[in-house]
């Protein structure tokens, strides 16, 4: 049998329909956001990062560690199957969650069959592909069909760039980003829409925050839309509405966003921040938030965007 490990339960439901064989497991961690310690066994990993969803995103400790234990089951029992095929896409969101799972399969230290990636990053029937949610169950056996297997430089990148992701240096993720290995093509490009959301060495302001005051700039919005836009101008990121809510709450905390009713409007200190006037970093709260295993409250590291390079101030 095959184990078909699936990017969110969005694929899931169309995977069900679409006639592949293999057992379905929807992996439901948001890697991208919150922190991910290091220098801890893997049960360590997950109760430290249960504790920190619950104090900053007020997810519930006990329903994540549960979620977390059964799927942790089923990848114990990785020898059992025939083959593992990882579904995952070419955004940051997933590429992340792809690194752990094949460096999780790694320290398995069982023998292990063979794993396969499916990560499309376009489709011919899709214009505007974002996912595979997009897509529609008959299309899935096509994808399945291309699929590529993991080789020895593919688990090679994915545990450097897994450590390094952890680790509080992001030079070490910077490093990577150059980096490639024949079934890991989109890595590099995530890694590097990581990096750009450090805060910047010009005005404070990571990439998704300054796109979102450019965006209100130009006039008010609701959060969809701005949403809408980040999905189609900056899909590298794919995080969905609960990461990017988080933005706009942070946001609006420091004063450079307003709402009123459903309605977002940039305020003056934000267009002051906007023309570097200010530093948003002497404005936004970032007591409890991460990067990987970077904490951001007063940190030293910054993302240039005049030199495009992380920089130390």
């Amino acid at each position: 049998m095959l184990l078909q490990i699936l990017n969110g339960d969005a694929t899931r439901e169309i995977f069900e329909k679409s006639g592949l064989p293999g057992q379905p497991l929807a992996w439901r961690e948001m890697l991208s956001e919150g922190m991910t310690p290091a220098g801890c066994d893997i049960g360590r990993f997950f109760e430290k990062r249960a504790d920190h969803l619950q104090t900053v995103y007020g997810i519930n400790r006990e329903t994540y560690l549960a979620d977390i234990a059964q799927a942790r089951k089923m990848l114990q029992q990785a020898s059992q199957y025939e083959e593992i095929v990882l579904w995952f896409e070419f955004d940051l969101f997933c590429q992340v969650n792809l690194v752990f799972l094949i460096n999780y399969l790694l320290r398995l230290n069982t023998p292990m069959p063979r794993v396969s990636v499916v990560q499309p990053g376009s489709h011919p029937d899709v214009p505007d592909f974002r996912g595979i949610g997009m897509l529609r169950p008959a299309q899935l056996p096509a994808l399945f069909e291309n699929r590529s297997y993991l080789e020895a430089a593919d688990w090679q990148l994915a545990s450097a760039a897994w450590e390094a992701y952890t680790n509080n240096n992001p030079l070490a993720l910077e490093a990577l980003t150059g980096r490639s290995a024949p079934n890991l093509p989109f890595l590099g490009s995530a890694l590097l829409a990581h990096l750009q959301r450090l805060p910047s060495a010009e005005d404070g302001l990571n990439s998704i925050e300054r796109f979102f005051l450019e965006q209100l700039a130009e006039g008010p919005s609701v959060d969809h839309q701005l949403y809408e836009r980040l999905w189609k101008e900056k899909k590298v990121y794919g995080f969905g509405d609960f990461q990017l809510a988080a933005v706009i709450s942070r946001m609006a905390e420091a004063g450079v966003i307003i709402r009123t009713g459903e309605t977002l409007e940039i305020t003056e200190t934000g267009g002051q921040v906007l023309r570097g006037e200010i530093d948003y970093l002497s404005l936004a709260d970032f007591a409890n938030a991460w990067l990987g295993g970077l904490p951001l409250h007063d940190t030293p590291w910054r993302w240039s965007t005049i030199e495009g390079k992380v920089v130390k101030m």
